[in-house]
């Protein structure tokens, strides 16, 4: 590689009369309003020969990994695509000159979405977010990242198109993307696409092979309301509280109302209601619903919280107290695995093989379930998940209520017929229809 070098010449210099500047341009503005919240991404993960989904000695190698994320959240909570993060076991986090490792919160495979988190040792600067609802075709836009490994690299382009459907592989279909020239390169992807306000209005993810100037982000608010799911404590750690929330747009104003609310749930008992446009969260002011599962992220089962809520043009102030949330074993089962089981006789299945225990026969699999996706057969035995042996279906259940099953892929053990196979699977979290 040239690098060329140009020396400052002091026989070439101006006169001392200092002309209005023109250098301090928007996209000058619009980086320094952002740079500061995206971070860089880097660590090493193992990939796994995935032509069969389940294999007696699958071939791994393990390669370099870097992208980039943006903070979400003062504490450390960084938004970035789940293909940057995914397999990475010693995910380091770059901001400014503060390198930290970064554990895996959730994700969601379908839109390549995850959160991470870093412990900080002071408030993070979050990104501005914008919407994505006002985005105008020729609108001119900067791509934030770490490109190739160059850190905080930006890049001027130009909105092409809306709403595109792109598809990388037979897994994955991205939907309704933005797609944009400005330069997406390796190592960009899950940065920020910026507005000339300084706002983020999408998350960059994918870039045409071969071709020039074409790159795609998932929208702001699709982003915006996924990352809410995923920071879920209703899903995540069981607190519950029984409210559905959703964010809208008018005159592309983001507000959040109430569009569900559990019966006999706390929510109910504190008096909230359907309808009610949250205003504030404890000290949390309301605006997108990601903003009302932050207000819930440092929480405690057992916590009262104070509610403001606009009802009929007028605030409405309420307390609500977090309850633990439950679901049964067979509801979370199916839910996280997409499975029906039934415990096998020990002796069928030391018959098949010794090595074993005991174990669950598969009865039923769930059409686009994490146990289909891996090839998981009516008639199979699961013997084991992660590091723990399946044999009756409380043990099954105390697995799945381990963070690990929600926050990384665990390898999966089966028995069909006298063969064992083994492979990685993702548990999908749990939904709030299985909340009891």
């Amino acid at each position: 590689m040239v690098v060329g070098v140009v020396c400052w010449n002091p026989a070439i210099q101006g006169n001392d009369t200092v002309a209005p500047s023109n250098r301090n341009t928007a996209e000058v503005i619009a980086y320094q309003r952002v740079k500061d919240t995206v971070v860089n991404l880097r660590g090493r993960k193992t990939i796994t020969d995935t032509a069969q989904p389940v294999s007696f000695s699958p071939q791994v190698k393990r390669v370099n990994g870097m992208g980039t994320g943006v903070v979400i959240d003062p504490r450390g909570y960084i938004l970035t695509n789940y293909h940057v993060i995914e397999g990475i076991q010693n995910l380091i986090v770059t901001s400014g000159t503060t390198s930290t490792t970064a554990n895996l919160i959730s994700y969601d495979h379908d839109t390549d979405l995850a959160i991470i988190k870093v412990e900080v040792d002071r408030p993070w600067p979050t990104i501005p977010i914008g919407t994505s609802s006002d985005i105008m075709p020729a609108e001119s836009v900067l791509a934030i990242g770490n490109a190739y490994g160059y850190t905080d690299t930006a890049s001027k382009g130009i909105i092409s198109a809306l709403n595109r459907t792109v598809p990388v592989s037979d897994e994955q279909v991205y939907y309704d993307l933005i797609q944009t020239d400005a330069s997406i390169n390796p190592g960009n992807s899950g940065g920020p696409l910026v507005n000339l306000d300084g706002q983020m209005i999408g998350i960059n993810v994918a870039v045409r092979v071969g071709a020039q100037g074409i790159g795609f982000a998932i929208p702001a608010n699709k982003a915006m309301e996924v990352a809410s799911d995923l920071l879920d404590r209703e899903t995540t750690q069981r607190i519950f509280h029984g409210v559905t929330v959703e964010t809208t747009y008018p005159a592309h104003k983001p507000i959040t109302q109430i569009t569900r609310i559990v019966t006999n749930s706390p929510a109910a008992s504190a008096g909230l209601q359907v309808g009610d446009r949250l205003i504030r969260v404890g000290t949390f002011d309301i605006q997108r619903q990601l903003d009302f599962q932050r207000s819930m992220l440092d929480e405690a089962v057992g916590q009262t919280l104070t509610m403001v809520v606009e009802r009929d043009g007028r605030e409405v102030e309420l307390k609500m107290t977090l309850e633990q949330g439950r679901f049964s074993p067979v509801e979370l089962v199916w839910e996280m695995l997409g499975v029906e089981l039934k415990p096998e006789s020990p002796a069928i299945v030391s018959k098949l093989n010794d090595k074993y225990a005991g174990g669950l026969r598969v009865e039923k699999v769930r059409p686009g379930s994490p146990a289909k996706g891996q090839g998981i057969s009516v008639g199979d035995i699961l013997v084991g998940l992660h590091e723990w042996e399946t044999v009756t279906m409380d043990d099954l259940n105390y697995i799945v209520r381990q963070p690990v099953a929600v926050s990384q892929p665990v390898q999966f053990y089966i028995l069909r017929s006298r063969q064992a196979f083994f492979g990685t699977i993702r548990l999908q979290s749990p939904t709030k229809t299985a909340m009891k």
